[in-house]
């Protein structure tokens, strides 16, 4: 089932996973959780997602109420993403997420991802 799909199910977990299903999804709400950002500011935050799938996530997670896209009447011309209230709502439970990692992620797991920072 697509994820498009699963946003109507009569399935509370698949609805929610059907807006916040991608890998991409969660970090960018996770780097908005603080203040607003523009679009470089928060490609320069997840350095390794493509500018299109930036485009795309931010898109989809505006259509879903997730984000605000503020534009403002300058040159050059200025954007803002933020969060709305309901993408508030979700950090409790990105903070459960990281804070789930920060427990049970192993030594050679965290080593691993150290090692791919490093050469990244």
């Amino acid at each position: 089932m697509q994820a498009q799909n699963l946003k109507y199910s009569n399935c509370n977990m698949q609805r929610s996973m059907g807006i916040l299903g991608t890998k991409w999804k969660p970090i960018v709400i996770w780097v908005l959780r603080e203040r607003k950002a523009r679009f470089g500011q928060i490609a320069a935050s997840i350095h390794i997602i493509s500018r299109k799938v930036l485009t795309t996530t931010l898109q989809e997670l505006e259509k879903d109420g997730i984000i605000t896209r503020e534009e403002f009447k300058e040159l050059p011309p200025r954007v803002e993403y933020g969060l709305t209230e309901r993408g508030l709502a979700l950090l409790p439970i990105l903070q459960q997420i990281a804070e789930w990692n920060g427990t049970y992620c192993t030594d050679e797991l965290h080593a691993h991802a150290t090692e791919n920072a490093e050469l990244g």
